[in-house]
């Protein structure tokens, strides 16, 4: 089975809310769950200063788009081309082109979402830590902390289990 990408869609100006409700319609009320994964609207937290105060918006990033996970076949297509707002799909000719992972990636970033990224180690995996003041010191992964890039090991310290909280950079598998 293909894989789903990201399309940027493009709309009439305004629209972009109107899309969005209507494809995420559309997908429910035909069960495309498992073919249009997302809809999405790129927003930026803009801070104005208005009369002397500081006010806080969220932003369109992009006016007039609307970003769509999807893996991409006919009836996908149609059912996005068609819907009304949207104007076509961004790419040469009728041809969209998906985002690439590192243009996602950035984006992700830049909308103040972390992106995922695959967490290389699990709990119960064996591991050798190769800088600091650890290195050389093996272990085994008690917890993974993703979101920080961090693992804590549990490492025999004069003969007892002593805790050990570690960066993802610092370590490797055994």
């Amino acid at each position: 089975m293909e894989e789903a990408r990201w399309y940027v869609v493009h709309t009439f100006s305004g629209y972009e809310n109107k899309v969005k409700a209507d494809l995420e319609k559309t997908i429910e009320n035909r069960g495309l769950q498992d073919v249009i994964l997302e809809v999405a609207i790129p927003l930026e937290e803009v801070t104005e200063n208005k009369d002397g105060m500081e006010k806080t918006s969220m932003k369109k990033m992009f006016p007039a788009y609307v970003l769509v996970h999807m893996i991409l076949n006919d009836d996908t297509w149609y059912i996005v081309r068609n819907t009304r707002g949207v104007t076509g799909f961004v790419g040469p000719g009728s041809k969209p082109v998906p985002l690439t992972d590192e243009e996602m990636t950035s984006l992700k970033t830049f909308m103040g979402q972390a992106p995922v990224a695959a967490v290389p180690f699990k709990e119960g995996d064996f591991i050798t830590v190769t800088k600091g003041p650890w290195e050389g010191t093996a272990g085994k992964v008690s917890s993974v902390d993703a979101e920080h890039s961090t693992l804590t090991i549990t490492a025999d310290m004069f003969g007892r289990e002593t805790p050990v909280e570690l960066n993802f950079s610092e370590v490797k598998k055994v």
